[in-house]
């Protein structure tokens, strides 16, 4: 697997779109052309959301391509043309805090004085934590709540700047995963990205992105695991004959690739939507990552068990395979309590609020929300009795009718 990881990407993405035209410049250059590397800082202490996304996987990938998503200055125009034929994903801000999966509570704090914010706390878990030059750091700058959470780059060397020691971790060793300290780090307000309070919002939007991210890596470890297997069956032999020939050994086979097939399906139609924008990327996106991470890591640890004892040995692949998939189940909300309902009423309230325009916001900042939730003409609202990002309810609802009683066309039904 490559080096070159997502946090960069992450933080390319979030300056590429939310920063202001000095910022672009700034910063924009040196991360595309791998001069300086970025990590994402969001993770607190004391959480159970793990922040392990691979380290420089998409610097030449999501890095390189964010623009693609907004319009971009002309000076960065030059850097993004070597990878043109890659296709154009997104990468953005991942979920993950000091409270666990409730991205409001964090509490880092970054208090103004003069053209200065100073910021005191720590950040857990975060990839490339030492390593990177630039770290994109969630802080609160206001009161309580996702409104006082604020969005600012600190570059390595800013005094007050430190770092813990490199985790010990169960599976992705390939990158250093270190806490971030901040002790009275001073940084300029002109490396604000976007308004006082946007925070939140910003991080918000890269949920969906996220999760087709790491519902990817998995399903690469998955398909890697039944290759292995499969010729590991072929040439192991017992009581003279192939593995392969065992009729049981062959239906675990078969349904590993089942569950691969389908994973690759959801992740390929939640991608889809998430690329046309349309009205239920939210829930396939979620749906896609919740599916796939537990499918393939199951997958994984049936080929480490087909194995038998060389699947435990660190000389055989798959039991990497099996470490490394095992995050995914935490990443972008842990499997068993995200995703969770209350996103979609994150994210429709980042919409919502993204789209005023703001000091400090690229000009080139598109969002989307005439998706947002309403009272539709039946005077019925949506599933969950609450707004939700893209739901679509007037258009779901003229369907609703239009079928006698039941939703078509991707959107939710009514209760």
């Amino acid at each position: 697997m490559s080096l070159l990881g997502v946090p960069v990407s992450m933080c390319a993405w979030i300056i590429d779109t939310f920063g202001s035209e000095e910022q672009r410049h700034r910063f924009c250059p040196p991360l595309c052309t791998m001069e300086k590397f970025a990590s994402y800082c969001l993770t607190e202490p004391g959480g159970f959301a793990v922040q392990q996304e691979v380290w420089l996987m998409g610097n030449h990938g999501a890095c390189l391509l964010s623009p693609a998503r907004v319009a971009v200055v002309e000076p960065c125009r030059g850097f993004l043309t070597f990878p043109g034929s890659l296709p154009p994903l997104r990468f953005p801000p991942v979920p993950a805090v000091g409270s666990g999966s409730d991205a409001a509570s964090l509490l880092t704090s970054a208090k103004r004085r003069g053209d200065h914010y100073v910021l005191s706390g720590s950040k857990a878990f975060i990839s490339g934590g030492g390593e990177a030059d630039i770290y994109v750091v969630m802080c609160r700058t206001g009161g309580p709540g996702p409104k006082g959470i604020s969005c600012i780059v600190v570059e390595k060397g800013t005094p007050g700047l430190s770092f813990g020691k490199k985790e010990r971790k169960v599976g992705w060793n390939s990158q250093p995963t270190r806490a971030v300290i901040f002790e009275d780090c001073a940084v300029p307000v002109a490396n604000r990205i976007g308004d006082e309070g946007q925070g939140f919002l910003i991080a918000m939007r890269g949920l969906n992105g996220g999760r087709i991210n790491v519902a990817s890596c998995s399903l690469g470890a998955a398909y890697a695991s039944v290759i292995l297997t499969r010729d590991h069956l072929k040439v192991r032999k017992q009581f003279g004959e192939p593995l392969a020939s065992n009729q049981y050994l062959q239906f675990k086979l078969a349904d590993m690739v089942a569950r691969l097939v389908a994973s690759r399906l959801m992740i390929r139609n939640a991608a889809v939507a998430l690329q046309e924008e349309r009205e239920d990327a939210v829930a396939l996106c979620s749906m896609a990552k919740l599916f796939a991470t537990d499918e393939c890591f199951a997958i994984c640890n049936q080929a480490l068990q087909m194995h038998g004892g060389y699947g435990y040995l660190k000389d055989c692949a798959v039991q990497q395979y099996m470490r490394d998939s095992r995050v995914h189940q935490i990443l972008e909300g842990k499997s068993g309590q995200g995703p969770r309902a209350g996103d979609g009423q994150q994210r429709s309230d980042a919409d919502t609020d993204l789209k005023k325009p703001a000091a400090g916001v690229a000009p080139g900042l598109r969002l989307r929300c005439e998706d947002q939730c309403r009272v539709v003409p039946c005077g019925r609202r949506c599933h969950s009795g609450q707004r939700a990002a893209r739901v679509g309810c007037q258009r779901t609802c003229n369907l609703f009718h239009q079928n006698r009683g039941r939703s078509t066309g991707g959107g939710f039904g009514h209760s």
